[in-house]
Formats: structure tokens, C-alpha cells, sequence
């Protein structure tokens, strides 16, 4: 689905010139109350809130409609075009047909019964980053190139300074030839050591210094980024363990964390590419990027119905500061906000 596609964080893909941090206002570093997360949700999904809305709008411009099977078809084409993929949509349908059926209804009507199956259909709780116990947490980020993956460590990295948290940063990902230099600018930028390697050199090498770094400085999180794309399936998980086994070494359940960063403007597209990812990560959680880029923001339910992983962050704009918890209630209301 399609809800989550206006973020128009900086992809990975960018280059080092590019790769500039967002200046924050004088009060969005702070603004972590529920009141200030349902704004950025709502300016978030701004694109898929104003086709959903002028859509369905459309479906009643005379004084209320009958809910029959014409109006289902058309609102099955409206739910399709945020990209949640048929089975949701038709699933919308079937609560609306028996919610409904057969009456006159007000917009607001059909509206209630859509917001209740898409809580149903993305239940989930708050899943905000577990820490570890005692030492540093450590996180490790996968994901395909272009997915956002570089700046969501930038916002998680700065996210926890803000916190009062200290950070370092690992720029595990040695292969393509922009990604450290690109996680350098941001390290700098929030403020941040960062540990990095020679293009082409071990990525485990890197991982396992990041955290060797992490321990001696009393660091409280080591965030370790990774390539985001191997020539075969076969490279990816071996070099994906690899780096599991050395930072356990070093520290026994870590990763604590491992989050794959998927691209909310990619839609369903995007998702098969990402699945290999997960299975070979082991991935704990999600972190959708670009949800303010696009008018699908639907595609959350495809994502939580195929990679059964909480989806605990989304990226909501191109700041620093723009990084949210998901929250299932406040995304729904702000879908739907006026």
C-alpha cells in the first residue's frame, strides 16, 4: 500500500555535495509529544491523504450514495491506487459491503469503517529500538541501494544525541565507492565519530572496529551501515553473517538490532528486492524512508503482511529531525485528517 510514500529523505544514491543535513527549527528537536509526531505524519502522508480524499470525495457528490457493488468497485480502484496491493483493498471492500450494504450513507460513514480494517490490518504496537541491558547497543542497518538507507542512520544517529545518547557510526558498507564519504558528511554533521575502511576492504573488518571503538569510548549505540547490494544472493548472506559473528565476538547478543530501510516511493516494486535482505539479516524491524515522496502510502500493509516485522520508524521528511515512531492509530487519523 501506498500510505507511507511522502518522505523525501535523501536517497542513497545521492552524492557527497548532496548528502547536506536538514537544518532543524528552534523547536523540532523537541517535539517528540504526540501532538508534534501526528503533524509530521500528517504533512508525511500528504500526498496519499489528498488522493484519497479527492477520491472518495468523488464517490459522493450527490447528498449521500448507496452502498452497491458499483460503488464497491470503485472504491476497490481508489484503494489500489495507493499502492496497498489487491488483497487489502478487497478486504476494505468486504468490511464496507458488510458494514453498509444496501444503505444511503454519508462519506463519513464509509470513512469510519475504512479507518477500522486498516487498524486491523496494520495492528502492531509502538516497537521503538530494545537496548541492550548493559554496554553499547548495537544496530545494524541493511537495505538496497537507493532505499534511504544513509540518511535514516543520519536521523537515528541524531535521534539518539538527542536523546543524550553518545553515537558511532560504522561506514560497513566498503563497496560502493560513494556510500563512506556520503556517511562521513553526516557523521560530521550531527556530530558523530564514524568508523570507516578502504573502498573494497571487509566490511566485517569495519563492523568489528565499530564496536571495538563503541566499548573503549563508553559509547551507548554503535549504528553499523552495510552494502546494499551483492552481486548474488549467496555474497549477501554470507557477508550479512559474517559481520553478525564478529560483533558477537565482541559483544554476545549483538546485533541488538538489525533494520532494514525500505523505500516508500518504491511501493510493492521495491519488496521482493528487499525480502532477501531480511531473511539474511534477520532483520528485527523495519524503518520506512521517503513517506512525504509519494501518493502510496499504502504499501504498510503489503509490508507487514509479507515480512511480519514491525515496522518501527518512518521517515516523514527530508530533516534530521524527521524520523517518527510508527504509531498505527496516529498514521491511520493522519491519513484521513482534513
Amino acid at each position: 500500500m501506498g500510505l507511507f510514500d511522502r518522505f523525501k529523505g535523501k536517497p542513497d544514491t545521492e552524492t557527497p555535495e548532496d548528502a547536506q543535513p536538514e537544518q532543524a527549527g528552534p523547536d523540532e528537536a523537541s517535539e517528540q509529544a504526540g501532538g508534534g509526531i501526528f503533524a509530521r505524519f500528517t504533512q508525511g502522508l500528504k500526498r496519499t491523504r489528498q488522493l484519497l480524499n479527492t477520491d472518495i470525495r468523488d464517490l459522493f457528490k450527490q447528498e449521500g450514495r448507496l452502498v452497491d457493488e458499483d460503488f464497491l468497485t470503485e472504491l476497490f480502484a481508489i484503494l489500489i491506487r495507493t499502492d496497498m496491493g489487491g488483497g487489502p483493498a478487497g478486504e476494505i471492500c468486504d468490511q464496507v459491503r458488510t458494514d453498509l450494504r444496501g444503505r444511503v450513507v454519508q462519506m463519513e460513514e464509509v470513512l469510519d469503517s475504512i479507518r477500522a480494517k486498516l487498524r486491523e490490518l496494520m495492528a502492531q504496537p509502538e516497537e521503538p529500538i530494545v537496548f541492550a541491558e548493559s554496554g553499547p547497543t548495537v544496530i545494524m542497518v541493511v537495505g538496497v541501494n537507493g532505499s534511504g538507507k544513509t540518511t535514516s542512520i543520519a536521523k537515528l544517529g541524531h535521534m539518539f544525541c538527542q536523546e543524550g545518547k553518545k553515537v558511532v557510526l560504522g561506514a560497513g558498507d566498503t563497496f560502493r565507492a560513494a556510500a563512506v564519504p556520503q556517511l562521513a558528511i553526516w557523521a560530521e554533521r550531527i556530530g558523530v565519530p564514524i568508523v570507516t575502511g578502504e573502498q573494497g576492504s571487509d566490511p566485517a573488518s569495519v563492523a568489528h572496529r565499530t564496536v571495538a571503538e563503541a566499548l573503549e569510548s563508553g559509547a551507548d549505540v554503535a549504528i553499523i551501515d552495510t552494502a546494499g547490494r551483492l552481486q548474488t544472493q549467496a555474497n549477501l548472506m554470507n557477508q550479512l553473517s559474517k559481520i553478525r559473528r564478529v560483533v558477537g565476538k565482541l559483544i554476545p547478543d549483538a546485533p541488538h538490532e538489525a533494520l532494514l530501510v525500505l523505500d516508500a516511493t518504491a511501493g510493492q516494486n521495491g519488496l521482493s528486492q528487499a525480502k532477501g535482505f531480511s531473511d539474511a539479516a534477520g532483520c528485527t524491524g523495519i524503518v520506512l524512508a521517503k513517506l512525504d515522496g509519494t501518493a502510496k502510502g499504502g504499501v504498510v500493509i503489503p509490508i507487514r503482511q509479507q515480512f511480519d516485522l514491525p515496522v518501527k520508524y518512518v521517515g516523514t521528511g527530508e530533516n534530521t529531525e524527521d524520523l517518527a515512531l510508527f504509531n498505527v492509530d496516529r498514521f491511520v487519523d493522519a491519513l484521513f485528517a482534513d
